[in-house]
This record gives C-alpha cells, sequence and structure tokens, in this order.
C-alpha cells in the first residue's frame, strides 16, 4: 500500500532534488527519506529517480509523477481539513 509520507517525500525530492534539503523539509533524517523513496518505488515496481553520490535526477516515471501529485496532494489535504472542520458526532441519515 502507498503510504502518504512516501508520496510527501518523494514530492519534497523531486521539488529540491537534493535528498538533505528534502529531508530538512520533511523533517525526517536523510536515511529515513531515502527508506520512504526506496519503499515507494518498491510499491509501484517503477524508479522514480537517478542517483549519483553528487547529483538526484527525476526518471521518466519520476517526472509523470512529479507532474500529477502536487494537485492530488493540495487536493488530499483540502479533504482532510475539511473533515477535521466538520460537525463532530453527528451522524447523517
Amino acid at each position: 500500500m502507498v503510504e502518504l509520507r512516501d508520496l510527501r517525500s518523494f514530492q519534497a525530492v523531486a521539488t529540491d532534488l537534493h535528498f538533505g534539503r528534502a529531508a530538512e523539509r520533511v523533517g525526517v533524517s536523510q536515511p529515513t527519506l531515502s527508506r520512504h523513496i526506496r519503499r515507494l518505488e518498491d510499491e509501484l515496481g517503477v524508479v522514480l529517480l537517478h542517483r549519483t553520490s553528487r547529483r538526484v535526477g527525476l526518471t521518466d516515471a519520476g517526472r509523470s509523477l512529479a507532474t500529477t501529485l502536487p494537485a492530488a496532494l493540495r487536493q488530499l489535504d483540502r479533504a482532510l481539513a475539511e473533515a477535521r472542520s466538520g460537525e463532530s458526532g453527528g451522524w447523517e441519515v
């Protein structure tokens, strides 16, 4: 199952193209961020990032996900905010 934190971690790396800055943005250690990305790649069955010791780049699959993911995450954040601000405890019939 794809985890939301893994998607957010990927988006940070895709935006910054730098694991250190992305880890700081997401608020996790760099090794944790790397595990999030690997888990997402394993779950999707694709490589999202080209990694070298000096550079990070997006694969075609990574570019595709990075293009559509920001809007999907914004929509999800709105839906969660609406759910949190709704009436609590009431049943609708």
